[in-house]
């Protein structure tokens, strides 16, 4: 499956935030699982609206960049990057592939895509941050193809 990367414009918006949303769920599914439900209802008591707001607040900062993946008219997936030209460091921030368009390659053209024009750029680190749950594994799948190296990182959670 084929799909071109552009510059994200305004009129993706809301099919950027419901693509997101439906990528995320399983991972919220995860965290709930992970966590149990009285640290999970403590994190995320409204995941959906939480998400939303990241996504929306990403998309209208002037100092990250989006592009989205389309297929056949349809936006796939979509990144969004940072560029720190003091540190030379290119940050994903968010990456979301609709599941109808997962497991084929979609999320690693974005992520090669990003880390050709941070390149460009002339940033020397390439950095993103997901998580270890079995929720993140297609994240995970997709950042190693990319040629990113996992460092391991433990978080914990104590309901009081």
């Amino acid at each position: 499956m084929r799909a071109r990367i552009r510059p994200f414009a305004h009129a993706d918006s809301e099919a950027v935030v419901r693509l997101s949303l439906l990528a995320w769920a399983p991972v919220f599914a995860s965290f709930q699982e992970v966590l149990g439900p009285r640290i999970y209802a403590r994190l995320y008591p409204d995941w959906q609206t939480q998400q939303r707001d990241v996504v929306e607040k990403a998309l209208a900062d002037a100092n990250t960049v989006t592009l989205v993946a389309e297929v056949a008219g349809v936006v796939a997936g979509f990144i969004a990057f940072i560029l720190d030209q003091q540190e030379k460091t290119g940050e994903v921030w968010l990456l979301a592939v609709h599941p109808d368009y997962q497991g084929h390659g979609i999320g690693t053209a974005l992520n090669e895509w990003v880390v050709e024009r941070m390149r460009e750029s002339g940033m020397t680190l390439a950095v993103v941050g997901t998580g270890g749950d079995p929720g993140h594994a297609p994240a995970r799948r997709s950042y190693e193809k990319a040629g990113y190296t996992a460092f391991p990182q433990v978080r914990y959670f104590k309901a009081l």
